[in-house]
């Protein structure tokens, strides 16, 4: 009789472990927990897809020049250039560098730019970090030879912690007195 019970209790499990496999698949592609929104600023027009999107400032107390970052994913089959990248209500214009050498920044058909971060491409503003505050949102424009204007909104973040590697690589420090200053006890016999 004990062999039985096993037998049946095996079978139980088999069949329920594959029915969780089926009801999973039940929901479909367009099931509505395939929508959940991430909380960072991403978007997608036509081919193009952009996530991750943030404008990163100096640490706190710092003044100096703001970065653009974000992954541009291209799902179509024709590469397309990033032709600027623009802050909504900034004066100044921002700049773009490849990773290394001279040339246009492409997202390639089927993959993706970096846009900042150590050995990435960078959106330089030389001062964008007097004209914004952290924790705004900044309307900023990807332009793109094929899709054309990319908007979406991204959050300003100081270049610390995890954003301490994508942000301004130049981080002013601050300058020291000309003044020599001494310890007290300092020269005491």
């Amino acid at each position: 009789m004990s062999r039985s019970i096993r037998r049946g209790a095996l079978a139980a499990t088999a069949i329920a472990f594959s029915l969780a496999a089926l009801t999973a698949c039940g929901a479909g592609n367009s099931a509505s927990t395939l929508q959940v929104k991430p909380d960072n600023a991403a978007t997608h027009i036509g081919d193009i897809k952009i996530q991750n999107a943030n404008v990163i400032t100096q640490p706190e107390g710092t003044e100096g020049s703001a970065v653009i970052a974000a992954k541009i994913f291209n799902n179509g089959d024709k590469d397309q250039v990033l032709k600027s990248v623009t802050v909504e209500g900034s004066k100044e214009k921002v700049k773009l560098s490849p990773a290394k050498g001279t040339g246009p920044l492409t997202v390639p058909a089927g993959g993706a730019l970096i846009l900042g971060g150590e050995g990435n491409p960078s959106a330089v503003m030389a001062t964008g970090s007097e004209s914004m505050r952290d924790g705004d949102v900044q309307n900023v424009v990807f332009d793109l030879s094929e899709t054309g204007e990319v908007k979406l909104q991204a959050f300003v973040v100081p270049a610390t912690r995890y954003f301490e590697g994508f942000g301004p690589t130049a981080v002013p420090t601050p300058s020291r007195s000309a003044s020599a200053t001494t310890s007290p006890g300092a020269g005491e016999d």
